[in-house]
């Protein structure tokens, strides 16, 4: 029962952390947080200006890597994106029944390919997403993070199959250019099946409410839970897992400790990315205790990863850390605001609770800002490492001007920054001009295994307030500057 019983030094420390957050700079003993507003000011112990280090106002230089076709389909997709009535009527089709008629499927999967696809995906396969590698490190001077779009596998066939396929993808990127490829990263729900890590939650989830609810399958592990965390999903106490359970739960992880070790070999870092709460619980004790296993001499194999959106985010990852570093071991966290708002809403209120996210964006902004905050001071410590998963301007301009206070140097690769293919593209140029390591989060895949994926961008970027404003904004007045140099 490591993960339940916590020191009162550590409860101690938790509180200093959280109440740092809300009091005045004189007060702060924990972590000095940004500040969190939708335009925040400079925070009063950052000196450096966010704008003097991450410049996005000169366009030309922004987007100088990018031809002008390129930049034409970007700016059209993306404004296309913001279209209420058509992304509406786009999800409303990729979601029904017709989608069932081979025809009509053909005919849909074909035009979402020529556009959504083509902006937010780097293809089908390894190869393709290989290509995607090389095209923006030669061009752009930007890493990739080779993400195998699957998700949700129902059964062990399924699973074995997509291992596959990711122990493909760890080779694929030994032949690659050096540096070009940041993380290969895998969705648990892809080698172990969705049933299987909702069972598991809902034991940790009562271990942790009862800690002498014994679960004698439970190898070592960081703390999971906070005592914010939503727990209405495990409502009953259940039953223990059965045998065949058990086997399949060790599948699971043998699975996991495959690509593992592979990206030990390959010395490529595995990020095991985050998903809906109702299975995040058994994500995190997989990515935990591999990273317990991998991370070995203060360098970090295994990131997991956090959502600011949700209330807990702090304290998890704030406990997590501490833990991590009471055992000696190294680890890295991404940190992102959060995917997967529409179902968590849903499922909460089917059940009547309230959501586990935030009720604001601002207080998402806060939560974020805070916690990336926390995880420089760290890096600044000498400890820890940290993927700042962004498409905030804001988020992403303090956060480099609080790194380049506490003097971490912007080659540092415990710090990098990170956006989606096809998202945030001025973000990434100007934290890339400004020196930092920046990645694409490439997703490949068959087209219609990552329509989840795609549903979950059209939402982010519907309406035009989206987090792809400033993009559009910016590459609007580039194609009109290249336009009026172009005639004479």
């Amino acid at each position: 029962m490591a993960t339940r019983v916590i020191s009162p030094k550590l409860l101690q420390n938790l509180r200093c952390f959280t109440r740092s957050l809300n009091s005045s700079p004189s007060s702060i003993t924990a972590v000095s947080p940004l500040n969190f507003a939708e335009k925040p000011p400079i925070d009063s112990t950052t000196t450096t200006s966010p704008d003097s280090i991450v410049d996005l106002d000169d366009v030309s230089k922004l987007f100088a890597s990018i031809p002008t076709g390129k930049l034409l389909r970007s700016a059209i997709n993306l404004h296309m994106a913001a279209i209420d009535p058509m992304v509406d009527v786009g999800m409303w089709v990729m979601r029904s029944k017709l989608m069932e008629t081979v025809v009509l499927r053909d005919v849909v999967l074909g035009s979402i390919k020529r556009t959504f696809f083509e902006h937010f995906c780097a293809g089908e396969d390894v190869e393709e997403a290989g290509r995607a590698v090389k095209r923006i490190w030669g061009g752009a001077g930007l890493r990739g993070m080779l993400v195998y779009g699957v998700e949700n596998a129902n059964d062990n066939e399924s699973c074995d199959r997509n291992l596959e396929v990711f122990l493909r993808t760890v080779e694929s990127a030994k032949s690659l250019p050096p540096s070009s490829v940041s993380f290969i990263v895998v969705k648990i729900t892809a080698i172990c099946p969705i049933v299987l890590l909702e069972r598991v939650s809902d034991l940790l989830r009562w271990e942790y409410k009862d800690p002498s609810f014994v679960l004698p399958w439970k190898l070592n592990t960081f703390p999971i839970f906070s005592d914010s965390s939503p727990f209405y999903h495990t409502l009953k106490k259940p039953d223990p897992l059965a045998p065949q359970e058990e086997h399949d739960l060790q599948l699971g992880h043998q699975r996991l400790q495959k690509i593992c070790q592979k990206c030990l070999e390959a010395n490529v870092p595995l990020l095991v990315d985050a998903e809906d709460t109702f299975v995040q619980p058994a994500i995190d004790y997989l990515a935990y205790s591999s990273a317990i296993m991998y991370n070995k001499d203060n360098n970090p194999i295994i990131f997991g990863t956090i959502q600011a959106y949700l209330k807990d985010a702090k304290q998890r990852l704030f406990l997590a850390t501490e833990a991590a570093e009471k055992m000696g071991v190294s680890m890295g966290f991404k940190l992102v605001r959060g995917a997967y708002m529409s179902s968590e809403v849903r499922l909460a209120s089917s059940l009547g609770f309230e959501p586990p996210i935030h009720k604001s964006i601002q207080e998402t902004h806060a939560c974020y800002n805070d916690c990336a905050s926390f995880m420089l001071e760290k890096i600044a410590g000498g400890s820890g490492a940290v993927v700042l998963a962004t498409h905030n301007v804001e988020s992403g301009k303090l956060a480099a001007a609080k790194a380049h206070d506490l003097g971490i140097r912007t080659d540092n690769g415990r710090l990098q920054f990170a956006q989606l293919y096809g998202m945030s593209e001025a973000l990434s140029f100007g934290l890339r001009n400004a020196g930092f390591i920046v990645s694409k989060y490439l997703q490949f895949g068959p087209i219609e295994r990552l329509i989840p994926f795609l549903l979950r961008r059209a939402e982010e970027n519907r309406g035009f307030l989206s987090s792809s404003t400033v993009d559009r904004q910016l590459m609007s007045k580039e194609l009109k500057r290249r336009l009026k140099a172009a005639i004479p």
